[in-house]
């Protein structure tokens, strides 16, 4: 079923290279948290917890900023996190989101813009550091469903591994694929696999770090993803 899946999405795929040289964008994978989910403020709600449970240097209120300037590796650095407790949080905050799905939303574009990418015949998938669970969860049912594959549970700086898992499940080359994520992370591993990188300006970094990264485009709207996958098609 799996390889029959494969040879019907390849016969009816646009032409293998565009006019301008380079293959369609045929998969779309999002980040969640800052990029579907509107996480942040309960995020930095459970961040003093965070920093007491596991040592390290708790975020003042006038650092929220400077940190939104900073590289996804910086802002670890800075904040004097062992490499080694990385999986422990991600753990713990999973857990945290868990029992406050309902204090979570989705960013108010986010419906619509998973309906209009999925009636295009994109598909879709989703890597994130949260859990599969708390993702359909937050998502609702009818969203969770024109997500066609899910890899969840990825380290902070592990996506990678994720975003070749996610090709090779889906029959799809890393140049068909763009991946949209928030923080500057998203954009070095989806460079890592070969893929495009869409960095959304509505999330966690701050623009000038995002730009200093050097993602294929900017998203300041969800419309302009979906602008951006029509024209590159």
């Amino acid at each position: 079923m799996e390889t029959d899946t494969r040879m019907a999405r390849a016969a009816s795929s646009p032409a293998a290279v565009r006019a301008d040289g380079t293959p369609p964008i045929r998969l779309v994978i999002f980040d969640f948290d800052g990029t579907l989910s509107d996480s942040g403020d309960w995020f930095l709600s459970v961040a003093p917890e965070l920093a007491r449970i596991f040592h390290f240097r708790a975020v003042r209120e006038d650092e929220i900023e400077k940190l939104r300037h900073s590289s996804s590796r910086d802002v670890i650095e800075y904040l004097g996190i062992s490499r080694w407790k990385l999986p422990f949080i991600a753990w713990y905050v999973r857990w945290l989101v868990g029992r406050n799905v309902g204090q979570i939303e989705l960013f108010p574009g986010t419906p619509n813009l998973l309906e209009e990418l999925a009636a295009t015949g994109v598909c879709i998938a989703l890597v994130t550091s949260n859990s599969e669970d708390n993702a359909r969860r937050i998502l609702g049912p009818e969203n969770a469903a024109r997500i066609e594959f899910y890899a969840c549970g990825s380290s902070l700086f592990g996506k990678a591994p994720k975003f070749r898992k996610t090709l090779k499940k889906l029959g799809m080359a890393p140049g068909e694929a763009l991946a949209i994520g928030d923080e500057t992370r998203d954009v070095d591993a989806a460079r890592e696999v070969g893929m495009r990188a869409g960095s959304v300006l509505w999330g966690y970094a701050a623009e000038e770090v995002l730009i200093a990264t050097k993602p294929d485009v900017l998203f300041r709207t969800p419309q302009d993803i979906l602008d951006y996958v029509a024209a590159h098609r």
